[in-house]
């Protein structure tokens, strides 16, 4: 006799409106729709509903079920949808997010990673350089050298030698991690050495004509290792800030924490031109990097032309 009491569970794929989730507590796989095909949440946005999101749901099968409630998120990755013009989140529940980059094809592009530490809420990042056996460039690698000193854990591996693959998977036991990268860095390909290695998953030649990779993977994957788990997320060519205020970017820059309550306006300062800015100064002296700033300016001029929430035609349409 089915219990039909409401019971949380893990979504662990979301393709449409259809959910596959783990039940912990029954400890079997259901696949689940939204009741009402509407699920209210306090922030409205491109996808209610994540990999990595626990839900309350109403089983009524020993397989099928309707989610009920969202339960409240500890952190997310997410980036923000131009053409729906609002937020759309892509793992939800991570202890971490692994943001892969590559020193050759696609050549090394510490502006995605800035980007992609915005995107992180509530999480660890730590950044891996996939295809170390290809030697960087003097400025690559004195910027690369950069986000250790900031306090992130960074780590080179290769995918071809298997350098550096075990002290990954170490930084990986007992989290969910998140995988984000642009795409052809070898992100998959790293998946596939640490949770099955045996596994060919498809992975294709790089664009010669973009310099980047053709996507691999088009929904984000749950996949799971003894202790491992990996959210693997589709490979994207561009990451964009979903912040809408302007303060959350400049706190998504951890360099600026040591000058910013020097500034002048303090919490209104976006760092950007305002007189006696205390990062700007630093940025002067060398106390904070330059092409890190630069990055942080067009992060900020990408907010300040983002069109304001009142005139966004689906955000009136669609609100709930």
């Amino acid at each position: 006799m089915l219990d039909f009491l409401a019971v949380t569970a893990e979504i662990r794929r979301a393709i449409n409106n259809l959910y596959d989730a783990w039940c912990e507590s029954e400890a079997r796989l259901y696949t689940l729709r939204i009741k009402g095909k509407v699920l209210k949440t306090e922030v409205y946005e491109y996808n209610p509903l994540a990999v990595g999101d626990l839900v309350e749901f109403t089983p009524y099968s020993e397989t099928e079920g309707l989610i009920t409630a969202r339960l409240e998120r500890k952190s997310s990755f997410m980036r923000w949808n131009v053409k729906l013009e609002k937020n759309q989140t892509i793992a939800a529940n991570i202890d971490q997010v692994a943001i892969i980059t590559s020193a050759f094809e696609p050549p090394f592009r510490p502006r995605f990673i800035d980007r992609a530490i915005t995107c992180a809420r509530g999480c660890d990042v730590i950044i891996i350089m996939n295809k170390c056996d290809y030697l960087l460039t003097e400025e690559e690698a004195e910027r690369w050298a950069l986000y250790r000193r900031l306090g992130y854990e960074t780590l080179a591996v290769s995918a071809l030698t298997g350098e550096g693959i075990d002290d990954f998977r170490r930084l990986l036991a007992g989290k969910l991690t998140a995988f984000a990268g642009q795409s052809g860095v070898g992100k998959s390909t790293l998946v596939n050495l640490i949770i099955d290695p045996e596994k060919k998953q498809t992975t294709n030649e790089i664009s010669s004509k973009y310099h980047r990779g053709r996507h691999t993977t088009n929904h984000a994957l749950y996949l799971e290792r003894d202790d491992i788990r990996i959210i693997d997320t589709p490979g994207v060519r561009e990451l964009l800030v979903p912040y809408e205020e302007k303060r959350e970017l400049a706190e998504s820059f951890v360099e600026f924490s040591r000058f910013s309550p020097e500034c002048a306006y303090q919490d209104d300062c976006t760092h950007s031109g305002e007189p006696e800015c205390a990062v700007i100064k630093a940025v002067e002296e060398g106390q904070i990097d330059s092409d890190r700033y630069m990055s942080y300016l067009g992060l900020l001029e990408s907010l300040v032309s983002r069109k304001p929430a009142y005139l966004r035609t689906r955000f009136r349409k669609n609100k709930q």
